[in-house]
């Protein structure tokens, strides 16, 4: 048994004690390694605790860690160079941590200069010197390299042992670990940064969509440029929660330029101000053609006082932005806030985003605006085209008169022949007034209280001037004792216009004309009929339309189109029929359910202007 107090025991109790000694040390630094990985995410902290920890258990000078960046086939690291941070790149297959990262397999270089692997730039670079290495590689848990740890000059001019080798390897696995999470980790975050930046893109797309939505449906049913005006600034202004705004348009017949102020704190007034070319913010932009961005507006050149201070609210910045055309700029949209540096970059997009839905709203607005006073102009046009056609009723009455005058001596007799003709001359002024309505918008039907007796013995006289000199017996089959209510002026136009296609219907042959009212329940009836040759089969399907006439010299196909709007507009209804012996066209008046004893007249509007309803809710408020 060998002496313990013996310097050979002494020698090897004194190497167990510095072995144990390392495996503590070793074991440590594992330890904080490994409470480190699961403490801390920041990788830059963690890999420098290794390479600290590595420079100590190898008693080295220093370490180094590179990591691959595979899309360029390079190793990267960084350095402190003085007071800067170097990047260092190392090809693969270049210099000894190159060919390790290549290879996959470690080296231990005892004298660097003397290996032609090494390269020595970055010696005198920094001003070390390089003389023992140990190189590993960093292999991840599937076990492709991602890097490489160099450790350099063992302390005391030693060389790196097979131990070194195992306690490097050990903790370049601890990296590459650390590496991996940190890796994994980063790219979770970048993730959810991508998919935050995602859910706000679409929040920010939804609200954009829903405000679109919102103001397409509020301008569609915009009856003026009023109405339009304020729905498209109450949606904009409230998305971007701006102090107000404006829009300047150009009124489509006159050309004056006119800005509509909305301010949301007035219950959804505008205030309307008139300008010049290139006056104010919003006047400066339409002239420019450009988007006019201004912080503190009043000391800007831009500013006029004319404009700017009739705003009902105080602004400090605005942004303004025409609104494009299909030449030129159609008008300006413009928001302003309390604010000197509150409208931003934002600001401009969402005016950019509405200003092409206001601007396409304003066209459709100006086109449907034309395409009624078309239709209008259109509807004047087919109604003087009637006026003119029904014009010979009374001209034919007339006409009559002034030749019964022209034989009669009595004077009394020439007074009653003037004042049949002064009451054509009243029919003939009903039909200007009512092109006249017509073309302000108004349409109205006299409804009164009319005697049928009394009705058709003038219809009678006048229809007698229709026939006479005619091989037509004019038959009158009236209930005299009916009361009505109708317009008299129009039905009498109606039956005016029937009987006259009655008697061009007989011709020359001649026949019987038959004129009949009566009441059927709750309608009024009233018959024309004659004794010709029936509606020809080519115009039965189309007879009530404008301008269908069965060849009839000098016929304008309009007598029968009046006679059904006439019926229409009393909310009746006309119908025919037709044989070989003859047509009998049948008119049903529908009666409103008033008392008989009272004599009474209302004016019932068949339709009414936009301007009219405007008018009348304004009176109701």
């Amino acid at each position: 048994m060998e002496d313990e107090s013996s310097p050979e025991s002494a020698a090897s109790a004194e190497t167990l004690r510095a072995a144990l000694a390392r495996e503590r040390r070793i074991s440590s630094a594992l330890r904080e390694v490994g409470a480190a990985l699961g403490t801390t995410l920041d990788l830059d902290d963690l890999l420098e605790l290794i390479l600290d920890k590595l420079t100590e258990l190898l008693d080295a000078d220093r370490a180094t860690l590179y990591l691959l960046d595979e899309s360029n086939d390079e190793l990267v690291s960084r350095i402190v160079v003085g007071e800067q941070i170097r990047s260092i790149r190392v090809k693969l297959g270049h210099g000894i941590a190159g060919v390790v990262a290549q290879t996959g397999e470690p080296i231990r270089v005892s004298d660097a200069y003397a290996d032609p692997r090494f390269e020595r730039e970055w010696d005198a670079l920094t001003g070390f010197r390089t003389r023992s290495m140990l190189v590993v590689p960093l292999k991840n848990h599937l076990g492709r390299t991602i890097g490489v740890i160099q450790v350099l000059n063992k302390h005391d001019d030693l060389q790196f042992t097979d131990e070194d080798e195992e306690i490097l390897a050990a903790l370049s696995t601890q990296a590459a670990v650390a590496i991996d999470n940190s890796r994994l980790f980063l790219s979770i975050i970048q993730k959810n940064r991508q998919l935050l930046d995602a859910k706000e893109q679409l929040e920010r797309g939804v609200e954009d969509l829903s405000l679109l939505f919102d103001l397409e449906r509020a301008t569609a049913h915009a009856a003026s440029l009023e109405e339009l005006a304020l729905a498209s600034l109450s949606a904009v202004t409230k998305a971007s929660h701006a102090r107000g705004g404006a829009l300047l348009l150009a009124e489509e017949e006159t050309g004056d330029l006119v800005q509509y102020i909305f301010d949301p704190e007035q219950d959804g007034e505008l205030t309307r101000i008139g300008i010049k070319s290139g006056e104010g913010f919003l006047g400066a932009a339409l002239a420019q053609s450009g988007v006019v961005q201004v912080r503190e507006a009043r000391d800007h050149e831009l500013w006029n006082a004319r404009v700017e201070e009739k705003y009902p609210f105080t602004f400090d910045s605005v942004v303004a932005l025409p609104m494009e055309g299909e030449d030129s700029a159609i008008g300006v949209l413009a928001l302003f806030s309390e604010g000197a540096a509150d409208l931003t970059d934002d600001s401009v997009a969402l005016l950019q985003l509405v200003s092409a839905n206001v601007a396409t709203a304003v066209r459709l607005f100006w086109a449907r605006q034309a395409r009624e006073r078309t239709a209008r102009l259109t509807t004047i046009g087919r109604l003087l085209s009637g006026v003119i056609h029904d014009f010979k009723t009374p001209m034919t009455v007339i006409s009559g008169y002034v030749q019964l005058m022209e034989t009669a001596d009595d004077a009394s007799t020439r007074a009653e022949y003037a004042a049949a003709i002064l009451k054509q001359f009243d029919v003939l002024t009903a039909m200007q007034r009512e092109v006249l309505e017509f073309a302000r918008g108004e349409r109205t039907v006299f409804i009164r209280r009319v005697y049928l007796h009394k009705f058709f013995a003038d219809l009678t006289e006048q229809l007698k001037l229709e026939v006479e000199g005619k091989p037509v017996e004019l038959v009158v089959d009236v209930d005299t004792k009916v009361v009505a209510r109708f317009d008299e002026g129009r039905l009498a136009r109606a039956i005016h216009n029937l009987a006259r296609n009655a008697v061009e219907a007989m011709g020359e042959r001649g026949g019987t004309l038959t004129v009949g009212a009566r009441k059927e329940g709750t309608d009024l009836v009233v018959t024309v009929a004659d004794t010709g040759s029936g509606i020809p089969a080519e115009v039965e399907g189309r007879l009530f339309q404008s301008f269908v006439t069965a060849g009839k010299k000098g016929g304008t196909g309009l007598g029968l189109a009046i006679v059904k709007k006439i019926v229409e507009e009393h909310d009746g209804h006309i119908s025919v029929r037709s044989s070989d012996t003859g047509a009998r066209f049948e008119l049903r008046i529908p009666q409103p359910e008033v008392s008989d004893k009272s004599p009474s007249s209302k004016r019932r509007g068949t339709k009414r202007s936009d301007a009219q309803s405007a008018r009348s809710s304004k009176e109701k408020r």
